[in-house]
């Protein structure tokens, strides 16, 4: 595979063939999406689960939210422990938890047991999500990796933005534990690749390494510090638009909650565009670059929001929607860079450097979008979201203007490595 550094056990290296670049691919794709696309499958059947178990539909609710809190928590949790044991063991450790976990969805009687085993769920799918992260930042250089992680999150959103429909199919056919027999079988096949296919990437541990040690010096790195805080306020926006799109389009435009869908899935179209776009461009620029790129991109876009908002276009859904395509395919660009930038910190603590900031991304989304939904349900215009969505935008910004070190000198890993093996030669 281009671009792949040092060479652990069984890791591909530049001599391998394409088809080994398409299997390791293909696995992080799996790993990366088998939690959230499982998230998104159930969202169709949630009224039949409220019907079914004679429950409020707030209750059934509690499917998807305890099952975000629980990818945040394995976030936080796994990442140090890949760092400790092995990208491996812990990923399939956890792979076997959501297999265990999803056939107990399956044979749950009441809304309670149903809830516990989506928690446990998530628990374990999301060791999938930050493992994925610290093997990329395991193989590739600091400037291939955001190419890396967008080609894997632009595969991975196509099977996403199909799931709920796969879901919606299945309950309408089989009924709603349909989907907890394909989620059972799509993850128990996920971990037997993995367990045949996937070596360990996980470099040698410094004697200063351990969970103490790892956290304390990303926690004094400025760089790791901007790098996250720049992803996670990036990531706010979709959190904030999508908290409040659905009160604006059906409540305040009055159309329906199907064509607020039609709109929605625009946005995450001009979002798998951005990383699509990433892919390209990276492979032939810095991820500063690149991120700026995208933050330019993202407050002109957020501010020419704010701009209709003010002027009453944004009360049509067409002018809403498509400048905010504008910002999704800014985000892809500052997402999936300042991601790069912050794993590549510590290189062997990528782990726990992934798993941070997918915690505080999840954590913070879970609050913010309650703030969207109350901007959007509690005025008579676009005003109050898209003006919150330009403040997300310029506080992002703001990180890499006031906290990121200046990158004066881009020298990649591989030269130093090549550099010390012509010094080694010369003595």
């Amino acid at each position: 595979m281009h671009g792949v550094m040092g060479k652990p056990p069984g890791a591909a290296t530049d001599s391998n063939s394409f088809a080994t670049s398409k299997v390791m691919l293909l696995m992080l794709v799996l790993m990366t999406g088998v939690a959230p696309i499982s998230l998104y499958m159930l969202v169709p059947a949630l009224p039949v689960l409220a019907t079914t178990f004679g429950r409020d539909i707030s209750v059934a609710q509690m499917t998807v939210s305890l099952y975000m809190v629980g990818i945040a928590c394995s976030q936080l949790v796994m990442g140090p422990l890949s760092d400790k044991f092995g990208r491996r063991p812990v990923l399939l450790c956890g792979l076997g938890l959501m297999v265990a976990a999803s056939a107990g969805c399956i044979f749950a009687e009441t809304l309670p047991q149903l809830i516990a085993a989506r928690f446990l769920q998530a628990l374990g799918g999301a060791t999938g999500m930050v493992v994925s992260r610290a093997i990329i930042r395991d193989l590739y250089s600091r400037d291939r990796i955001s190419s890396m992680i967008s080609l894997v999150i632009a595969v991975m959103m196509i099977a996403q933005m199909l799931s709920p429909l796969t879901g919606g199919l299945l309950e309408t056919a089989f009924g709603w534990r349909a989907i907890f027999y394909l989620i059972t079988a799509a993850s128990l096949t996920v971990t037997v690749f993995i367990a045949f296919a996937l070596p360990e990437t996980r470099r040698d541990r410094s004697e200063a390494g351990g969970f103490r040690g790892d956290v304390g010096s990303l926690v004094k790195s400025r760089a790791f510090i901007g790098y996250v805080l720049c992803q996670v306020l990036a990531s706010q926006i979709i959190f904030t638009f999508a908290g409040g799109g659905p009160y604006i389009v059906v409540t305040q435009m009055g159309r329906t909650s199907a064509e607020y869908g039609a709109w929605f899935a625009t946005t995450g179209f001009a979002y798998l565009i951005g990383n699509l776009f990433c892919v390209r461009f990276a492979p032939r620029h810095s991820l500063e670059k690149l991120i700026w790129f995208g933050l330019a991109l993202q407050l002109g876009g957020s501010l020419l929001n704010l701009v209709w908002s003010i002027t009453g276009y944004n009360q049509a859904p067409s002018f809403l929607f498509g400048t905010q395509m504008i910002v999704m395919v800014a985000n892809a660009f500052v997402m999936s860079n300042s991601a790069a930038g912050a794993i590549s910190v510590r290189p062997d603590a990528a782990g726990t450097a992934s798993g941070a900031m997918g915690f505080l991304q999840q954590g913070i989304g879970a609050l913010v979008s309650q703030f969207g939904a109350y901007l959007g349900g509690h005025s008579t215009s676009t005003l109050p979201l898209t003006a919150a969505i330009f403040a997300i935008s310029i506080l992002c910004a703001s990180t890499m203007i006031f906290i990121v070190p200046r990158r004066t000198v881009v020298v990649s890993e591989e030269l130093i490595e090549q550099a010390e093996e012509e010094e080694s030669g010369m003595l």
